[in-house]
């Protein structure tokens, strides 16, 4: 049998070594590093176009997913829930170019007006902007002339966005069934 001091030098050594391989900084596998701001940049680029919400008729575009018990009787059509898929165009006729399209859903989230909470990637698929987006999200209440909305981030030639949409109504259930509205983007990238 060891001696006594040997086993506390040895639990001693172990409990050392645990010690220190928890409390000293390793070299390998650092998981960030800091960027300059010489070696960043950032482009402020401005977007129009023309939101095409069809919500009726037989290429329906923004479809109800779920609503509350009440929201048929409110005067709001509030607990409504939308899904989008909504065509982005270059100009405000129904057959303008399409650009891109706006996906995502808005919620009817006020129980006195038409304002709705928007969440929405606008996924563009035409010209320099191909295959990059912009995450929009904010408050928009419908009733008002111009309404704003945060740009929350994007991808592709969009990463690191940050900004804000304008939008204004330029047309409420056209014929084919669609409100139609003007997106003007200002966006840092």
């Amino acid at each position: 049998m060891a001696p006594k001091n040997v086993l506390f030098s040895c639990n001693n050594l172990i409990l050392f070594n645990i010690l220190i391989t928890i409390v000293l900084p390793t070299t390998q596998g650092a998981f960030s590093s800091t960027i300059s701001k010489q070696q960043q940049s950032s482009n402020l680029t401005h977007l129009q176009f023309y939101f095409h919400d069809y919500v009726t008729g037989p290429s329906a575009t923004a479809i109800r997913i779920a609503q509350a018990k009440t929201t048929d009787t409110s005067p709001s059509t509030f607990g409504a829930l939308v899904m989008i898929d909504d065509p982005l165009t270059e100009g405000p006729d129904n057959s303008s170019r399409v650009i891109g399209h706006a996906q995502g859903m808005y919620g009817f989230a006020d129980q006195q007006e038409y304002a709705l909470l928007m969440t929405m990637n606008l996924v563009f698929s035409e010209g320099q902007y191909n295959g990059s987006t912009l995450s929009v999200m904010g408050r928009n209440p419908v009733m008002e002339q111009v309404r704003e909305l945060a740009v929350i981030g994007g991808s592709g030639v969009f990463r690191f966005a940050s900004g804000y949409a304008q939008a204004k109504t330029i047309t409420m259930m056209d014929p084919n069934g669609a409100t139609i509205v003007e997106y003007n983007v200002y966006v840092s990238h």
